[in-house]
């Protein structure tokens, strides 16, 4: 990033991704010619209609909800990710990326023109309720939520702790609509933890990246470290985003110094590189990452960056594919931006933007489930969506397993509902076996 501009990047489904402090400069220096007569003719456009509006419509209006309403629109018109916030959305979101805020622990996003569940964060209203990543939210306290932005839908699933809001929710293959009451509460997100798993294999689930998970994650792997790990589990399902830097800090802890994590390039073909630090860990073991389609951006920046240089074998379903970036801007009276400005691509140069990553090993907890009853297995590749039934036991273990911290009486035992973690500690005891193979004499 240049020197000009001080930022925070967000890459998150809902969360945000970069704040620009200083250095913003719109509308100076390098304007082509005719830009200020055009605009003012359409700025003369919009006054005479808001000089209509409060002289003749037929209620009293506000000038400030009126361009706000405005604002609102031309944001929207832009793409489902670029809103604007007021006052109070634009403290809320700053609080939210400390890790602690109020609400129901939904993290949505909107993807074919649908307002959708990225993922529900453990220990939390949603959560316990049964919401799971890929539920479409139609409405919320019975208003739907076709014609919502992103920031509008957030707001009205915000509230007091202790009060209440219905959902109303589409999920594929549930024939009627979903209907759920939930409480509020205050969200407090542990960004890190971990356990051991018998066969001294580390396990780390990152819930959400914010400004301490790089942090978090070195000590937790550390003190696995202490435990002799011979293996490692990277848990990333229904991980939403959260902080590029955060996703850079923990991608950096496997690569070796230089190697690129990722990049993000903007209209005016610039490109911004992010790599390994030369005071980076750089762990070797033998590694494991899972995804699910509640796994988004900063989630898939890690995902893509193990896959692409070769660090780790990705096992789960095909990720969310949240590929852009936006910048918030802060606005003179408290409000702020939220602009899509730019995408990022992989070390490989590609964007999963729409597409998502796709997993070495695709495990579907559902398929899994019914060839386990059915007595049959699962074909190669057969599935890439997780789409667990309500309410039975695989729905929370395939979403996220609930983790706990290092026991501090020995190895945790393995959970035998969980297809997906069965199947990345099966693999790394093969590798283990498979490394101690020697030829014959």
């Amino acid at each position: 990033m240049s020197k000009e501009r001080i930022s925070t990047v967000f890459i998150s489904g809902l969360t945000l991704t970069a704040i620009l402090f200083l250095g913003i400069l719109i509308g100076k220096g390098g304007d082509r010619i005719g830009y200020a007569g055009e605009t003012y003719e359409d700025l003369q456009i919009f006054a005479e209609v808001l000089a209509q509006v409060k002289k003749h419509y037929v209620e009293e209006t506000q000038t400030k909800d009126l361009v706000h309403g405005a604002l609102r629109g031309m944001l929207a018109s832009l793409d489902p990710h670029s809103s604007f916030m007021t006052q109070d959305m634009f403290k809320e979101m700053q609080v939210e990326t400390k890790g602690e805020f109020g609400g129901l622990g939904i993290q949505i996003g909107v993807k074919n023109n649908r307002l959708t569940v990225i993922a529900p964060i453990e220990d939390t209203p949603a959560y316990t309720a049964g919401i799971q990543a890929g539920d479409i939210i139609t409405k919320v306290d019975d208003m739907p939520t076709k014609d919502l932005t992103l920031m509008e839908a957030v707001q009205r699933m915000r509230g007091a702790r202790g009060t209440s809001v219905h959902l109303t929710v589409e999920r594929e293959g549930t024939e009627n609509p979903l209907d759920f009451t939930l409480t509020r509460d205050i969200i407090k997100i542990q960004s890190v933890r971990s356990k051991l798993f018998e066969g001294n294999l580390g396990y780390v689930r990152i819930n959400q990246f914010q400004e301490s998970t790089a942090e978090d994650l070195t000590r937790e792997i550390d003190a696995l470290v202490t435990k002799n790990i011979q293996g490692l589990i990277i848990d990333l399902r229904n991980n939403p985003g959260g902080l590029l830097t955060a996703a850079v800090g923990v991608s950096e802890q496997f690569l070796d110094a230089g190697r690129l994590v990722v990049s993000i390039q903007g209209r005016n073909g610039k490109k911004d590189e992010y790599r390994a630090r030369t005071t980076s860990k750089n762990y070797e073991y033998p590694m494991i990452v899972l995804v699910n389609h509640g796994s988004a951006s900063a989630s898939e920046i890690v995902a893509a960056a193990m896959q692409d240089w070769g660090k780790a074998v990705i096992i789960g379903t095909t990720t969310f594919g949240k590929g852009s970036v936006q910048t918030i801007l802060p606005l003179s009276d408290g409000s702020g931006l939220r602009l899509t400005t730019a995408k990022y691509y992989t070390p490989n140069g590609k964007s999963i933007h729409s597409i998502g990553i796709q997993p070495d090993i695709v495990i579907d907890p559902k398929t899994t489930q019914v060839a386990k009853q059915e007595g049959e297995t699962p074909k190669k590749g057969e599935a890439t969506l997780e789409k667990p039934k309500t309410g039975s036991t695989t729905d929370k273990s395939a979403a996220t397993q609930k983790p706990a911290e290092i026991d501090k009486d020995g190895p945790q035992p393995i959970p035998q509902e969980d297809a997906q973690l069965l199947k990345a500690v099966e693999m790394l005891k093969s590798w283990k076996v498979f490394k101690q193979l020697k030829p014959a004499a």
